[in-house]
């Protein structure tokens, strides 16, 4: 996806993955100290994402006031239709169906970042619209903005994130 820049904002940092390096799960698991377990792949391509934002940045951490907010076409696909599939063959509610909850991609990620605030996440079709809706009403502190799609259908899976503040 090509995100405009944001009219009145200063980008801090700009990382884009895709595609991704063969090593990615490995380097994601040195930067934040642990491998991640019982999260999917979507979550873990975001919270690869945001802390390669983050450190491009030049930052340990995301500020306390800064926002969160991650967007994709599609969310937690693999997650979503592997939930799915499970419940069609009569298990009970699998544990793949936490793993399509976008909410438990933003917990992950703010504890990677070793962050508690503002964060949310949107299905986004059109990402001409997606800065200047995720920067309403953001703080003084800032923004951290990432796009993350699964692969799907032939196309690669990507994580892009960008680290803004108030111009």
């Amino acid at each position: 996806m090509n995100v405009p820049v944001i009219h009145g904002w200063r980008t801090l940092a700009h990382f884009v993955a895709q595609p991704l390096p063969e090593d990615w799960r490995d380097d994601l698991a040195r930067r934040i100290g642990r491998r991640p377990r019982r999260v999917g792949v979507w979550t873990e391509l975001a919270m690869y994402g945001a802390r390669c934002c983050i450190e491009a940045a030049g930052e340990s951490a995301l500020p306390a006031g800064a926002r969160v907010r991650v967007a994709s076409r599609r969310g937690a696909w693999g997650a979503t239709h592997a939930g799915l599939a499970q419940l069609d063959a009569g298990l009970p509610m699998p544990f793949t169906f936490m793993q399509s909850q976008p909410a438990l991609m933003l917990a992950e990620v703010g504890r990677c970042l070793d962050w508690q605030g503002d964060a949310s996440f949107m299905l986004c079709r059109d990402p001409q619209r997606l800065p200047a809706i995720a920067a309403l009403g953001a703080a003084p502190a800032g923004l951290l903005l990432g796009l993350v799609e699964e692969e799907h259908n032939g196309e690669p899976p990507r994580t892009e994130w960008w680290r803004l503040t108030p111009a």
